[in-house]
């Protein structure tokens, strides 16, 4: 019987982590419709800038638009996990009060008392019954912030733990818990102020790809195979309970495709 030697071992071992780390990763990147004064979303043109800046031959980006809608973020967030297995997901929020782009390191449970697009709230005001108060971004957004301050980008970047308890933090809160924590949260100012959307794309490039790389040096090689034989062991996201299931992300789409989601 043949067998490889310690040396041939290590060397074949070797060959299929770099193999493995060449797989191209998935990544969905998500901004917000129109709602109240926001006409324009500034989240959806960053996010749409993004898309034309692309992240690399590594990477197929998948950018969504989301309806300010509780309803319709419960069913997508779900389906946009199914569908992809990304290895990360990042949702774009405006804040009117932000003048800095901000880092949110965590999304909350409960005190959801606006309404949205369609005049509705949840009944109970929180997003996942006997959930957990607030999860957190197994990110480092401190880190990312530091990495992303030194590149000398034109645009400041800041940290916060309030996404604000309306769409952006119920969003957040529900992809952490769908991910197990695998998910961030961007909030933007509104458009021209201070920044353009070039500016805000050109960020989110430099954000996401700090985040990339803090994820894989925290973790070692995440997900660099999609299999049993090579397998970094972190949870993979819950399948969406049989009640999402009738909605899904539109049908089979190439590298970097805009989808707009909508029921």
């Amino acid at each position: 019987m043949f067998q490889l030697s310690p040396e041939g071992e290590a060397a074949s071992f070797a060959g299929i982590c770099r193999a493995c780390s060449r797989q191209r990763k998935a990544v969905v990147v998500t901004g917000f419709g129109p709602f109240g004064e926001h006409t324009v979303n500034a989240s959806w043109i960053a996010v749409q800038e993004l898309e034309k800046l692309g992240l690399g031959d590594s990477v197929d980006l998948h950018v969504y638009e989301i309806p300010v809608e509780y309803q319709t973020v419960q069913r997508l967030i779900p389906a946009l996990w199914e569908k992809h297995s990304p290895q990360l997901v990042v949702h774009v929020g405006v804040s009117g009060m932000a003048t800095a782009v901000t880092l949110e390191k965590c999304g909350h449970n409960k005190g959801y008392k606006g309404l949205d697009n369609c005049r509705f709230c949840p009944g109970s005001q929180c997003c996942v019954e006997d959930g957990p108060e607030s999860i957190d971004s197994i990110i480092d957004m401190d880190a990312v912030c530091k990495r992303v301050t030194t590149l000398g980008l034109d645009v400041s970047v800041t940290i916060s733990q309030d996404a604000g308890r309306y769409l952006c933090d119920f969003t957040y809160y529900t992809s952490l818990y769908q991910s197990h924590g695998r998910s961030a949260f961007v909030h933007v100012p509104p458009l021209g102020k201070p920044y353009n959307a070039d500016q805000l794309g050109r960020a989110l490039r430099a954000i996401i790809e700090e985040m990339l790389d803090v994820l894989e040096q925290s973790e070692g090689k995440i997900n660099c195979c999609q299999n049993t034989e090579c397998h970094s062991g972190l949870p993979r996201p819950h399948p969406a309970r049989d009640s999402e299931r009738d909605v899904h992300p539109p049908g089979p789409d190439q590298e970097g495709q805009v989808h707009q989601l909508r029921i």
